[in-house]
């Protein structure tokens, strides 16, 4: 029967690197690279992430630079970051776009503190309601096919441990970002 969770487990899966990519995006105080993923650049007329049309540096612990491959891309890419949520205005000497992480107020830290545990608490209905469908479809096995009453109970036994399991994961992601928002 742990075949039939299994599929249940990969969309959990899911969920969690959804919620670790989003945590990821939060910054906290700290230059961090990643807050910079969802950022596209008009590149020939593709959109491109930045960081496949520069190059992205960490040169000090509040500070972002991106050099462009070509020099020509300086201006759009300033473009692109301000138009972002990444709520950093860019500088730039023409060849070089510096971002400069300012220290976050303690308000800040509170607001997005409250963010983390919003988009953990979506995960966590993500996940459950993930559980609620797979306990359906076992349901539904039982009266479409010959499978016992027995079988039922232990898949949904097994997927109640893999909920669990990742409600765990969860609370620790949420944990570790709400601690990195508020050290100073």
């Amino acid at each position: 029967m742990n075949e039939k969770t299994q599929v249940y487990e990969e969309k959990m899966k899911k969920t969690m690197k959804n919620l670790e990519d989003e945590l990821q995006s939060i910054r906290a105080g700290r230059a961090n690279p990643h807050v910079l993923d969802k950022v596209t650049v008009d590149y020939y007329g593709t959109p491109t992430p930045i960081a496949s049309a520069a190059s992205v540096t960490v040169p000090e612990a509040r500070m972002i630079q991106i050099q462009p491959w070509e020099a020509k891309m300086v201006k759009p890419i300033v473009k692109a970051i301000q138009k972002s949520d990444v709520g950093i205005n860019p500088s730039d000497d023409g060849r070089v776009i510096r971002l400069v992480f300012p220290e976050l107020t303690e308000e800040r830290r509170k607001l997005l503190v409250k963010d983390v545990r919003k988009k953990g608490e979506q995960a966590k209905v993500a996940v459950r309601n993930i559980r609620r469908d797979g306990n359906d479809s076992f349901k539904k096995l039982k009266k479409t096919e010959d499978i016992s009453e027995d079988e039922v109970k232990d898949a949904e036994d097994d997927l109640q441990k893999i909920t669990d399991r990742f409600i765990k994961k969860i609370d620790e992601a949420i944990e570790g970002k709400t601690k990195e928002l508020m050290t100073i």
